[in-house]
């Protein structure tokens, strides 16, 4: 069988039985094929009528792979009979600071995708990351599910689809908190685009650190999900989620009501919890319930459920 056969026959099959599946869920983004074959080291997601090709390789490693990267478009053209403009290539190389959010072009374009209750604005071109963490959905039901008539924090709140989701839950009030003008603007728009009322909630622009040295509010949910590492001009010391997990633990308790949850999630593949949070907290760790079924990495996220002792 040739190299094409074989990637093909596996998306094929892999596209077939998600289709299904998203369709069931009620799902327009997904993912449909995650380095199944070992010589075929890409990532392949859909969004609505596109696909995404996250190309996974190691320069020196994979050199001589190159042709299957040719063989992987010529596989997703065919079996989901798109043309060459509906397939978008993205090279993901292991990122420092806050390169991943630097920009690629400038065409400004987004489109919705559905997601169970919601629809949030995808942006395919801009962006190393497409506006929406896959990864995420199982967890973003939970907080839908757990937030009516709350009060709920999203720290490294991104383009705010968490916060989408505890709104349309029925939380009292939302509060989002990023860094990054760009991302709050684009909560905003996702907001809107789920018809919920801006006025009702809050958008803070500003780093997620300082907002927890100084923020006085309390919270019945708090979700925190930072990333594993930033050297953002915008910050004066350099973060590593692993090293500053008791600062952000910590906080993320002071601001909590005495029967809140808080969910710390993080991306980082080796991370350690400290055992220290457990003499003051009360921790859970759920990230097999929280990885998504479209997903074979096991390692993609840590996700812990946390309250205060009591």
């Amino acid at each position: 069988m040739s190299n094409l056969q074989t990637i093909q026959n596996r998306i094929e099959k892999n596209y077939k039985h998600r289709t299904k599946w998203a369709r069931r869920e009620g799902l327009e983004a997904y993912r449909i094929y995650e380095k199944d074959i070992p010589e075929f080291p890409f990532i392949v997601d859909i969004y609505k009528d596109f696909a995404v090709i996250f190309e996974k390789r190691d320069e020196e490693i994979d050199a001589e792979k190159f042709d299957h990267f040719n063989f992987i478009i010529s596989a997703v053209k065919n079996v989901l009979n798109i043309g060459e403009e509906k397939i978008i290539i993205k090279s993901r190389f292991r990122q420092k600071g806050s390169t991943q959010y630097e920009k690629l072009e400038e065409r400004n374009e987004f489109f919705p995708v559905k997601e169970y209750q919601a629809e949030f604005l995808i942006n395919l071109y801009d962006y190393l990351d497409t506006g929406l963490f896959l990864d995420h959905r199982p967890m973003r039901q939970v907080v839908f599910k757990e937030s009516k008539d709350k009060k709920v924090l999203n720290l490294f709140s991104y383009t705010g689809s968490v916060s989408v989701m505890a709104a349309l839950g029925g939380a009292k009030h939302v509060t989002s908190v990023d860094l990054s003008q760009t991302y709050m603007d684009w909560a905003k728009k996702n907001f809107e685009q789920n018809k919920i009322s801006l006025k009702d909630h809050n958008f803070i622009v500003q780093s997620a650190l300082e907002y927890l040295e100084k923020a006085q509010a309390k919270f019945d949910l708090i979700f925190l999900d930072p990333p594993t590492f930033s050297n953002s001009k915008k910050m004066v010391d350099d973060f590593e989620v692993e090293k500053d997990q008791e600062f952000l633990v910590k906080n993320c308790l002071r601001l909590l009501s005495d029967n809140g949850v808080l969910y710390f999630s993080n991306n980082k593949r080796k991370f350690k919890l400290s055992p220290a949070l457990n003499e003051y907290a009360t921790v859970i760790d759920i990230t097999e319930k929280t990885i998504p079924l479209d997903f074979r990495d096991q390692k993609i996220h840590h996700c812990f459920k946390i309250t205060k002792k009591k």
